[in-house]
């Protein structure tokens, strides 16, 4: 009897979930229910889904609306109604503009309800056979005395049901409040819905309507006619596009023919087992309808190739040989052993997940390449929720609080009972706004390629990335059987590519590198040393602290190592305790007689430990007996993806079961499911790992043999885990001369001569990015600046923006100290009358000025590289301005087990952290004088008491620890040192600079 029901996907206006409202229904006795969001169709699918959960029959439409001004609902008889809907709608939304009062495309398959109050506005009297008029439980007393009464067979029951209490209206106001961006007391009382857009009994509804049994005849027959229909969970059957050819067989005899025409590049001589593997693959991905699926993936790939692109194929898929031969990916599984169920199996419902990793500079064509190349083509969407932190600000805007109040709240940093009645609405308010959608968004990779057309499924938007964009998720698209296309763009690839082309520029003797050539590189024993010793800052996957520790940790200096490596530090085998266990078993042999034998048998390469996602699934299957379906059960669970916790734990009942039925005690079957309960979410099947391996190993190649040119690359694609000046600390570690910017040499970017790096002129945070194109231009095509005087006489420049280049010392060529250089360019600059004047058409002569002697410090230089590029190029210790007492250095710390020293850092990279009780603590990474890493904890008891603030350097007094020969400093307290002043008067310096410094 509801044909207009919003949920909080009407977003900022809906009050709760689509299953929230069919519990509500429930509790009603209503029996159908149609879901009408405002201008959105997010959840449709899942309510559809969900509904036979509750035997409601599910209607699904759109509620269309100019703002708050509601136009008519469009209700879908059918699944062609529901497209004609998502059409309609995309077309207004995508361009941008409003509806109209009456819809002006054929919706033939849809029914029309006009709010009783437009059709009076509008002064409507003709209705189409699709088309009625809206009459709630406030209106009804209206219509008795309306001419709109005599429309008996137009008239029907439209209830609106946005709030359920008092508590959801007043939720519902601070929607609507946060959306108009206005003081609660300020939102305007058309902007909200009523008190009475609530649900009431089926009984109730039909007594108050029981003078007009017309109305309810009406009503019933809208609902009655309307039947959507979609597959889902077990039942569902692909959605994506089904042939990639012209036919199914087509499809699969040009698979086979690219499998066998390109065997030979990837193994010389094919031995029995790679053909077998092949063999039984094609006849799976054939049965299982996943031909096609490979195939699209392919043409990117080749699209990609045709361009020049680089790329890495990841994900279960990296498991496959089909993948491997064809050139999706470039992992073999025959050497890895990589295990043929996890990726695809008889009892898989979905493909394979292939990730695509493009560089970020060549994403954008290559999704464009695929919008044109295939048709019913769309992004996936993604939702941004309410956080607890940025609600509680919206609150505190709406509520009119102090900005003091408010950052005091969403920073947690109050006594509750010391608030006053305001600031508790906030916070109780907050909680119950805290994870409703805000605002639709694109996901960071999904891209479907669909049978049918997009508006089938979805309405869509066209968002800032100017392709359409469907409304809902991965996880309802995968429940209705859309499987997406993962093209995902990152800097690694980026930094090799970059790599190259500045090695030919700047080292043209080198010739061509085959940087595809891993193989080599994986027996590079130099290439290896550089992963054992903690070597591989700028290198993609492998620079951060805690992977160059795990690698000392495990002294690994092969590529299967690596490949363990990678996915033992995920939060799942780490977080279990195995991740320690297994470097135990790594590093002593011994220690691997503790093994269960079974796990053992199972997973050799890991000492019987649980490291890949496969594992689990070994595991279910040959430890505990389950089927490969049960096991997939297992796998999907652990992805996060998986939404039917019933279908678990009946899965994990029937583990237990199976293992005590095999005479395993329980500490061992707990022992080993809660190993596999803490890999929801964060493992990697072994596949994905050798994927971001092959990467690593190809930055590797360049970090150990060209380790400028790689490291410019690195800073010129914004580097990675650690900041651009540390960056520059490992390129002078490297034998780089770091250069500041110069007029005459530096470029945008980072830019190699021979071994000097000129930093860019990109750095320079107030220098407008037209001087720079104009600088540029300028010098490529009237050649080099040959004094202050020629660069002011050739290009139009305003005082204030070469004062940035001449306080950075641009101008050095010159041999004249900036200071000097400085005054002459005011006197020069200034005498002209003019700020920003066009450049001079003829030569003009310049007046010298006399200058005396200035007196200049290095530390002045210091605080204008700090003020203008962010950092300074000289060394913290230098810029220390008290006396530094004897200490132990980082490759000394092995001398000091357990013991406490003092070790001065200055500070890398730091980040928080959470103990296992929910403390926090803090993980920090300096260098030494002597440019050497060391790390450090800094557990609960000293995280507030000695704080970090900011980069600089540090006195850190701490115990000295050992894991599996990795050493790192426990801090007992440490004390930020003080630095130089700067000996001019520091108030041309921003509060920003100082703070970062002091």
């Amino acid at each position: 009897m509801y044909l207009n029901c919003h949920t909080y996907y009407s977003l900022r206006y809906g009050t709760f979930s689509e299953i929230e409202l069919l519990e509500l229904a429930k509790e009603n006795d209503i029996d159908v229910l149609a879901l009408t969001d405002i201008n959105n169709t997010s959840a449709c699918l899942n309510f559809i889904r969900k509904a036979k959960d509750f035997e409601i029959k599910p209607v699904i439409g759109i509620d269309f609306r100019n703002g708050n001004d509601q136009l008519y609902v469009g209700l879908a008889k059918n699944n062609k109604g529901f497209r004609e809907l998502n059409q309609y709608l995309s077309h207004y939304s995508e361009n941008g503009m409003e509806l109209p009062d009456t819809p002006n495309l054929p919706l033939k398959n849809c029914y029309i309800i006009y709010p009783f109050e437009k059709v009076l506005e509008l002064e409507k009297t003709a209705f189409k056979d699709n088309e009625f008029i809206g009459v709630s439980v406030e209106e009804l007393r209206k219509l008795r005395f309306s001419k709109l009464l005599s429309q008996k067979n137009k008239l029907v029951i439209q209830q609106q049901v946005t709030i359920r209490n008092k508590r959801d209206f007043n939720a519902h106001r601070l929607l609507r409040a946060i959306d108009k961006n206005c003081l609660l007391s300020k939102l305007d009382k058309s902007e909200e819905c009523l008190l009475t857009d609530k649900m009431y009994s089926k009984a109730n509804l039909e007594e108050v309507f029981k003078e007009f049994p017309f109305i309810l005849d009406n009503t019933r027959y809208v609902l009655e006619d309307c039947r959507i229909d979609f597959s889902f969970g077990n039942n569902r059957t692909s959605q994506n596009l089904k042939l990639y050819t012209d036919s199914s067989e087509n499809d699969y005899i040009l698979l086979e023919r690219l499998c066998y025409e390109n065997i030979n590049k990837r193994y010389k001589n094919p031995l029995p087992p790679v053909k077998k593997r092949l063999k039984t693959e094609l006849s799976t991905i054939k049965n299982l309808g996943f031909v096609s699926f490979f195939l699209i993936n392919y043409d990117i790939v080749c699209y990609a190739k045709s361009k020049g692109y680089f790329h890495v194929g990841r994900g279960s898929g990296a498991n496959s040989i089909v993948a491997y031969i064809i050139g999706i990916t470039d992992v073999d599984p025959i050497e890895l052993d990589l295990y043929f169920e996890r990726f695809i199996n008889p009892f898989r419902a979905s493909p394979p997940d292939f990730d695509i990793d493009f560089s970020w500079k060549d994403r954008d064509d290559v999704t464009a390449y695929i919008f044109k190349r295939f048709k019913n083509t769309a992004l996936m969407a993604t939702y941004n929720t309410f956080k607890y932190r940025a609600v509680v600000r919206e609150l505190g805007k709406v509520f009119g609080l102090p900005k003091e109040e408010i950052d005091k709240l969403s920073k947690g940093s109050y006594s509750y009972s010391n608030l006053d009645d305001l600031s508790k609405l906030v916070l109780r308010y907050g909680k119950l706004i805290e994870g409703f959608p805000n605002y639709i968004s694109v996901h960071s990779a999904g891209i479907i390629i669909l049978e049918k057309p997009v508006h089938y499924y979805s309405a869509t938007d066209l968002p800032p990335k100017g392709f359409p964009t469907i409304q809902f998720d991965m996880i309802i698209a995968e429940d209705v059987g859309i499987f997406k296309f993962d093209i995902l763009g990152q800097r690694g690839l980026a930094k090799i590519k970059d790599a190259l082309e500045i090695i030919k520029t700047n080292r043209p003797e080198v010739g061509d590198i085959d940087i595809t050539n891993v193989e080599a590189f994986k027996s590079d024993k130099n290439i290896n040393q550089l992963l054992k010793t903690g070597g591989a800052i700028g290198a993609y996957y492998v620079e951060s602290p805690a992977m160059r520790g795990l690698m000392q940790q495990l002294q690994t200096d092969d590529y299967l190592g690596f490949v363990a490596a990678s996915s033992i530090i995920r939060p799942g085998v780490s977080g279990s305790g195995m991740k320690d266990e297994f470097i135990k078993r790594h590093r002593n042999p011994e220690k691997r007689k503790d093994a269960h034998p079974i796990l053992k048998q199972i997973m050799p390469e890991t000492y019987g430990v649980m490291v890949y996602q496969e594992d689990v699934l070994k595991v279910a299957n040959q430890f505990a007996d389950l089927t490969l379906g049960e096991a997939d059960i297992l796998r999907r669970g652990m992805s996060g993806k998986y939404r039917s916790r019933k279908e678990f734990l009946e899965v994990e009942q029937k583990f237990i079961s199976n293992c005590r039925n095999k005479g395993f005690n329980d500490d061992l079957i707990f022992e080993v499911w809660n190993q596999i309960k803490s890999f929801a979410g964060y493992a990697f099947a072994k596949g994905h790992s050798a994927s971001y391996a092959v990467e690593s190993y190809q930055s590797l190649f360049l970090k150990c043999y060209y380790p400028l040119e790689f490291m410019t690359a690195v800073l010129n694609n914004g580097g990675g885990f650690y900041s651009t000046e540390h960056y520059l600390h490992e390129a002078k570690k490297q034998g780089a001369n770091i250069c500041l910017p110069c007029i005459n040499k530096s470029d945008h970017p980072n830019r190699l001569i021979g071994t000097s790096i000129y930093l860019g002129f990109g750095y320079l945070k107030n220098l407008e990015s037209y001087t720079i194109q104009r600088i540029i231009s300028e010098r490529q095509l009237h050649g080099i600046y040959k004094s202050l005087d020629d660069f002011i006489d050739r290009l139009a420049i305003s005082i204030e923006q070469l004062t940035i280049l001449i306080r950075i010392n641009a101008f050095r060529f010159t041999k004249k100290h900036k200071t000097e250089l400085l005054w002459q360019a005011i006197f020069k600059i200034n005498a002209n009358g003019s700020k920003n004047k066009q450049a001079q058409l003829f030569k003009i002569q310049h007046r010298q000025f006399n200058l005396p002697k200035l007196k200049t410090n290095w530390v002045e230089d210091a605080y204008d590289e700090m003020e203008l590029l962010g950092f300074p190029l000289c060394n913290y210790f230098n810029l220390i301005d008290e006396e530094m007492n004897s200490d132990v250095m980082a490759n000394e710390m092995k001398d000091f087990v357990g013991k406490n020293v003092l070790i001065y850092g200055s500070l890398v990279t730091t980040r928080f952290n959470k103990t296992s009780q929910g403390k926090l603590m803090r993980l920090s990474t300096f260098i030494d004088k002597m440019g050497n890493y060391f790390d450090a904890v800094h557990f609960t008891d000293v995280v507030d008491k000695y704080p970090i603030n900011g980069l600089g350097v540090y006195a850190c007094y701490g115990t000295i620890k050992d894991r599996f020969g990795f050493y790192s400093m426990v801090i007992v307290k440490s004390r930020k040192l003080s630095i130089k002043p700067d000996p001019r008067n520091t108030s041309h310096l921003n509060l920003k600079t100082i703070n970062r410094i002091s």
